[in-house]
């Protein structure tokens, strides 16, 4: 990786355009994950001691190029003052002369939240016109979103050619420990792989077998690979049409020797609710009017075992419907494991993606493992091989600053 840090960049009394993932989950203007937020407190701290002005540019959800008052970012201002400690202020748009007016009237040291950059559709279709709209607006660039570095969109992209640009605190920190701990990982390796459908990460798991030693699989995904193997999945979640892909993977892992661990069983329900009548099955043989919910019994005590000869554990995505109960059995067990294997030393541990850190909060077991990263998308695409269009920005567009 060769791109600026923060130290690279003149920033002292300088107005900073810090591009943030500012998507959080929330409802009814009630954030329910401050992750993203807090993660950026570093970088805010920094600039502010270089008595710089911050504004800040986010997207928030999709709102498709229209203005909609659903996906205002204007409710975070009293969030971010409180989790920040510091003046907050926001501005109804992300371009334009009042924007401009507002962060001119600005003491050193505040921030301005601006309004959802994808009200415009010329973010998303990395438009170089609305880039410079937004270049107005700032000195220096700042990237601090890497969870949006998959994207190619003109806060990403093309605003890196405008202006001196730099990697804010969480990236540099997300590239440090992602390559730390995943290049040269330490062996054996298992990737912990779960969620709804093999059609979403098909790429991420052609590239993983080819790269670890276990790929465990669970939730809708391993139905799928149990289809693939002939087995009765009774009306589980799965993607029929994907069963083809299911065995050229399983191919490909073969050839490998990498090892593809699928539930032996699970439990099982006929409706997908919370307290559910439940019973465990066979992978093999599940009833025709039950659905696999979580893996079974044997199924934890068989990756527990391969996970504590492990030395590097990636993890993305859960074993089961880890949302309601008793469906989070198996995602908890495991990640509780991981988390003690990660404390007493014995194992390097990585997870990213929004289910996959909201399943392991749930037992609070993402404190103990190495590294939580703040992507979901990127996480994926990094772990694919695939270069981030806005790392490569950034390196590209190094002489700018």
């Amino acid at each position: 990786m060769s791109y600026n840090t923060l130290n690279a960049l003149n920033l002292t009394n300088k107005t900073v355009i810090l591009r943030a993932d500012l998507n959080v989950p929330a409802h009814d203007g009630v954030v329910s994950d401050f992750t993203r937020i807090d993660r950026l407190i570093p970088t805010i701290d920094y600039l502010r001691s270089h008595n710089t002005k911050i504004v800040v540019i986010s997207h928030f959800g999709r709102p498709k190029g229209k203005v909609n008052p659903d996906y205002s970012l204007s409710f975070l201002t009293t969030v971010l003052i409180d989790r920040w400690s510091c003046p907050v202020h926001f501005s109804e748009d992300c371009i334009g002369e009042d924007a401009q007016a507002q962060i001119a009237d600005m003491g050193e040291g505040e921030v301005m939240l601006l309004e959802n950059l994808r009200f415009h559709g010329g973010e998303e279709s990395n438009d170089m016109a609305f880039a410079k709209e937004l270049a107005k607006l700032g000195d220096v660039y700042v990237n601090d979103a890497f969870s949006a570095t998959h994207r190619a969109h003109a806060s990403i992209d093309a605003l890196t050619t405008l202006l001196p640009s730099a990697a804010g605190l969480l990236i540099e920190e997300e590239l440090d420990n992602l390559q730390h701990i995943l290049k040269t990982p330490e062996q054996p390796v298992a990737a912990v792989v779960g969620g709804a459908k093999v059609s979403t990460k098909l790429s991420l798991l052609k590239n993983l077998v080819t790269q670890v030693d276990y790929l465990i699989l669970g939730g809708g995904m391993a139905n799928t690979f149990l289809l693939a193997k002939d087995h009765k999945i009774g009306k589980s979640l799965a993607e029929p049409d994907m069963v083809a892909e299911a065995k050229d993977i399983m191919q490909t892992a073969n050839d490998a020797n990498c090892k593809i661990i699928l539930p032996k069983d699970a439990n099982c329900a006929k409706e997908f609710k919370a307290g559910a009548e439940s019973a465990t099955h066979k992978s093999s043989a599940i009833p025709d009017d039950l659905m696999v919910l979580d893996i079974g019994p044997d199924s934890i005590k068989e990756v527990s075992a391969i996970l504590s000869e492990c030395k590097t554990v990636i993890w993305n995505g859960p074993m089961g419907a880890f949302e309601i109960k008793p469906f989070d059995k198996g995602t908890n067990e495991l990640a509780q494991l991981v988390a003690k294997l990660t404390k007493d030393g014995k194992v390097k541990s990585v997870a990213g993606g929004g289910d996959t850190v909201a399943a392991l909060d749930g037992t609070d077991s993402s404190k103990d493992f190495t590294y939580i990263s703040t992507a979901g998308g990127a996480f994926l695409e990094w772990l694919e091989g695939k270069t981030l269009p806005g790392i490569a920005a950034l390196e590209k567009n190094k002489k700018a600053a």
